[in-house]
């Protein structure tokens, strides 16, 4: 599950269990495997990520950061990567994604979630941070917490005995998909295209599983809910295009758009085209689109397409592709 910022612990640190190992790893990249000895005396910062996931994007400018700022002190940062969509099992998948996003400290591929139900954990983003003793001391699940985290850093690194860390925090200046969302005007939320989690689909006579069919955008759309055009096969996870010309249409109230979205085929190319309100998206576009929304599906990733400048309202979204074979996997918005 994604989450915004569903929880964090306050300010009394307890003790909330060892920090399990990392045994149940498929590979690592950035790094040999880390065994408890490797990380024994070292403070521990784990983030759970999947590197399609807005909510984790939008966090990894502080733990970047730390990771940087704090390594000569004795912190730790493991990035476990737990795939959320089936792209996300491939290693060249998530070894593209962590150079091209420079994640540079350790990462744990959690293909088989081994780690994840080690750790009981149930989100993406989790941070997980533990002292020098192996213990889990502080948790933070979802966006946000990003001062008491640190904080929590240097004052366990503080017990560590690692001289003076001092108590001034990170100054990042987050771009492109690590741009905090504007939440006083998110009203959108995230919303799959997949026959098992999809909700306000809007096409008249609804969705057939696995069945090849025509679907259609009826006349309008209710806030939040979204319609296919054309020729589509909705599967339990994505919405497949069959033909070319096929669109999806959804009514949102957000500064951005985001998909996950990638062509059917290795090494295919999908062209595409966004509009807003039936034209194109101008200096409203995101940075997968020119000002014509004009972009290519080339990978299995997310896609910024529509970062708005100006006032935000309840507007019709839609996206054109101009060849088959894309799958849809999800919409998110900040």
């Amino acid at each position: 599950m994604s989450v915004f910022g569903l929880h964090q612990a306050g300010g009394n640190l307890g003790h909330e269990g060892r920090l399990p190992s990392f045994d149940g790893a498929t590979g690592w990249l950035n790094s040999p495997p880390l065994t408890p000895t490797d990380l024994l005396g070292k403070v521990v910062l784990v983030d759970f990520w999947t590197y399609t996931c807005i909510n984790w994007l939008r966090t990894l400018a502080y733990v970047r950061a730390w990771a940087e700022i704090y390594e000569k002190h004795g912190l730790v940062v493991v990035g476990v990567h737990t795939p959320e969509f089936p792209f996300e099992h491939d290693i060249e998948n998530v070894q593209w994604a962590a150079d091209d996003l420079a994640v540079e400290y350790p990462i744990a591929l959690d293909s088989d979630s081994a780690i994840w139900r080690a750790f009981g954990n149930h989100y993406w983003p989790a941070v997980y941070i533990a002292d020098a003793q192996g213990r889990i001391r502080h948790h933070q699940f979802g966006e946000g917490g990003y001062e008491e985290c640190e904080r929590i850093v240097q004052r366990l690194l503080g017990e560590a005995g690692r001289g003076s860390v001092g108590d001034e925090l990170v100054s990042v200046v987050p771009e492109g998909f690590e741009v905090q969302a504007d939440w006083s005007n998110l009203r959108s939320p995230e919303t799959y295209l997949g026959s098992e989690q999809a909700l306000n689909f809007a096409s008249p006579d609804g969705a057939s599983l696995d069945e090849r069919r025509p679907y259609v955008v009826p006349d309008s759309l209710d806030l939040n809910e979204w319609a296919l055009s054309g020729d589509w096969t909705i599967e339990r996870g994505a919405s497949v295009l069959n033909s070319a010309g096929g669109r999806i249409a959804f009514r949102f109230h957000a500064r951005d758009v985001h998909m996950v979205m990638g062509p059917q085929t290795s090494g295919q190319s999908v062209p595409f085209q966004v509009l807003v309100e039936g034209r194109p998206p101008g200096p409203h576009h995101g940075l997968d689109v020119d000002e014509d929304g004009r972009g290519t599906v080339i990978q299995q990733r997310l896609y910024q397409l529509i970062r708005q400048r100006g006032p935000i309202a309840d507007r019709a979204f839609e996206i054109s592709f101009l060849a088959p074979g894309v799958e849809a996997y999800v919409f998110t918005f900040g």
